[in-house]
């Protein structure tokens, strides 16, 4: 029996050395803002791969970023020409196309692909630096003006959104139905979150798409996500 112990903790011993000593466990890809711009620091070499359009990439953008669409035509030829065998950092808004992009280049064979976790959105939100090649940079609207477009005796509804969202793409068109069906008793008030990025910061949006209500200036309701225009009504009515 004991010889029979003896033997299984060996083989035991042998299996675990074997799964420890061989192949490791891919480290953690998908980082929080903060960890990408440490890893960025150990990292100062690999190149920082921003997939957005460049109409969003010339509004702000990470320091020293390339800018490759992950919706042009060409994205499959300019990824070609990094290194697959080093690093890469891949981000995007709020991180659905950087996801997309990093998996299509792990399956062409890029080896270590680091995505920013909910885009440059948490990076912003968590006050990290962004350049521009803009000479002069937009403020949008100011928390003073936000506050006055609250001021009505009908619901506000807030939608903060983005071109590039593809579930604020798919809200628009009913946002828009309960605008006109609902004018006696609810505002719907869009606001582009690349073209008001520190009323952004401010009021901390840093995912897509949300909704906020509003009674009286005060928020009595808020969802961050996809949300159908029964689930919307259930809050108005």
């Amino acid at each position: 029996m004991r010889k029979y112990i003896v033997i299984l903790l060996a083989a035991t011993t042998f299996v675990f050395s074997s799964c420890t000593n061989g192949q490791t466990p891919a480290s953690n890809t998908n980082l929080s803002a903060t960890e990408f711009a440490e890893k960025i620091k150990e990292l100062p070499s690999a190149p920082i791969v921003d997939v957005r359009t460049p109409d969003e990439f010339s509004n702000g953008h990470l320091q020293n970023a390339k800018n490759i669409d992950w919706n042009g035509i060409d994205f499959q030829k300019e990824i070609s020409t990094l290194d697959k065998s080093k690093p890469v950092f891949v981000y995007c808004l709020s991180g659905g196309r950087s996801s997309s992009a990093a998996n299509q280049m792990r399956s062409d064979g890029f080896k270590e692909v680091y995505e920013l976790s909910g885009g440059i959105m948490k990076w912003r939100a968590a006050n990290l630096p962004e350049t521009t090649i803009n000479k002069t940079v937009l403020e949008g609207m100011s928390k003073l003006q936000f506050d006055t477009l609250l001021n009505s005796d009908k619901l506000v509804l807030i939608d903060f959104y983005a071109d590039w969202c593809a579930p604020c793409k798919k809200m628009k068109p009913y946002l828009d139905e309960i605008s006109k069906e609902m004018a006696d008793k609810v505002i719907v008030i869009r606001i582009n979150t690349d073209d008001n990025q520190q009323l952004c910061k401010e009021l901390k949006i840093d995912a897509l798409p949300v909704l906020q209500l509003y009674k009286n200036k005060i928020m009595t309701w808020t969802n961050t996500g996809y949300l159908s225009k029964e689930d919307v009504l259930k809050q108005i009515q």
